[in-house]
């Protein structure tokens, strides 16, 4: 009997997690044959992405090469992007991959599965608001966090030059209050006084002005009262402007339009308002919601084939109260988990296990300035309120936990060391 081939497309958190956890158990034991896609060559845990748009983070220095990984771990790496989808055949089509010029690098190609896992993320929703996808910043992925970095790094050069001659005051509007869009805002402040200390630019936060829009009647929706009310203090205490029950109707070159009839003036917009998952999953014969995601079972299986599963943001798991798993990193790890744990089930003939998920707290970092959030008691529908140092370790320890499932946790001790040797050796804020 040949082995199982499991391919996986996506290799987010919960996709590399799941990966190396396959390749470990299965592929080094040759009981499966494990397929990592993606369309990048290399991994950045994307809940910093954030820090990789300000500066604070150098992709270069945390980023993972996923052939490197793969050798290493078990598993083999296709780069590529997912176009298409034979259930019959049980074959995936990956599109040719052309370099900036057009020139193709690598053919279309076919991949064979037997059990085919959905990992793919999610990705901006603008909900079709006229101008923001031609006048905002977009934090999807490492390419365009560099690409806001750069653009903030090449305004606050520009007006250095005015200094002399006026008060210049350099604006950037955040549309969106969730995590994304509270954690950028902070991080700007914290750059902006940074950029001013190495000399890079004679202005600093006196000088930077950050709006943060959000349409619901308070920051981070999502989350209880007391930690919105929280970081909301904590924001204006930044001084950032935060507008709440705003809503926007439109973004030219120049300013952000809301319903108040109000035009925010910016020099950097920043959509960060919702999110969604890729188009492409509505194009493979899968049934989805109409945000893209795909429907599936609580064993984490598509309801139209048993054979593809799909789990983190591109997945609409159901839960026993009728709602579905929320789209959040943490939810995504522990799907990684319990899916791991079905598929090493398939390979050797057991029944699988549903998913529940276990709401363990959240936490909101606003640079060094401050943290805080809640961590669940357990089982109890309590919880327990944090912040300030006790949060920012709590906080910290979420991307050590990601990274022991990926490298081990030697590997893991000796990156924060490392970490901890940087901060002495190299500028705090990537100014390149």
């Amino acid at each position: 009997m040949s082995k199982p081939t499991i391919v996986v497309v996506g290799g987010g958190a919960g996709g590399l997690e799941l990966v190396t956890r396959l390749g470990r158990r299965l592929g080094k034991k040759d009981k499966a044959d494990i397929v990592l896609v993606d369309r990048n060559s290399t991994h950045i845990w994307k809940p910093l992405l954030h820090e990789v748009a300000t500066g604070v983070l150098d992709s270069g220095l945390d980023e993972i090469s996923y052939q490197a990984h793969s050798a290493a771990n078990g598993y083999r790496f296709q780069r590529g992007t997912l176009c298409d989808l034979d259930r019959e055949s049980r074959q995936l089509t990956l599109a040719p991959i052309v370099d900036d010029e057009g020139n193709e690098i690598l053919p279309a190609r076919r991949l064979d599965y037997d059990h085919l896992v959905l990992a793919v993320g999610s990705v901006s929703n603008d909900f079709g608001t006229k101008g923001v996808a031609d006048h905002c910043h977009f934090l999807d992925s490492p390419a365009q966090a560099e690409g806001f970095r750069q653009a903030l790094l090449n305004t606050f050069m520009r007006y250095s030059t005015r200094l002399e001659d006026q008060d210049p005051c350099i604006t950037v509007g955040i549309i969106g209050a969730g995590a994304t869009g509270v954690e950028l805002a902070a991080e700007l402040h914290d750059a902006s006084r940074m950029l001013k200390s190495y000399g890079f630019t004679a202005l600093g936060r006196e000088h930077l002005r950050v709006h943060l829009i959000e349409a619901a009647p308070k920051v981070l929706p999502a989350l209880p009262d007391r930690i919105s009310g929280a970081v909301h203090k904590e924001l204006e205490n930044l001084g950032v402007k935060v507008h709440v029950d705003t809503r926007v109707t439109m973004v030219d070159e120049r300013a952000i339009h809301t319903t108040d009839d109000d035009a925010i003036e910016i020099d950097l917009g920043v959509w960060a308002a919702g999110i969604k998952a890729p188009a492409f999953l509505a194009e493979l014969g899968l049934e989805v919601e109409r945000n893209n995601r795909v429907k599936v079972a609580a064993t984490m299986q598509s309801i139209d084939d048993p054979r593809i599963f799909a789990f983190g943001d591109c997945a609409s798991c159901p839960q026993e109260d009728g709602t579905v798993v929320p789209p959040r990193a943490q939810a995504a790890h522990q799907q990684a988990g319990v899916l791991y744990r079905n598929l090493c089930a398939v390979v050797d003939g057991k029944p699988l296990k549903e998913f529940v998920f276990r709401d363990r707290g959240s936490l909101i970092s606003l640079a060094h300035f401050d943290a805080i959030g809640s961590l669940m008691r357990a089982a109890s529908a309590r919880s327990l309120f944090i912040e300030g140092n006790l949060a920012r370790f709590f906080y910290a320890s979420l991307y050590r936990m990601h990274q022991r499932a990926i490298h081990g946790t030697v590997k893991t001790a000796m990156m924060v060391v490392v970490d901890g040797l940087n901060r002495f050796l190299k500028p705090r804020l990537k100014l390149h």
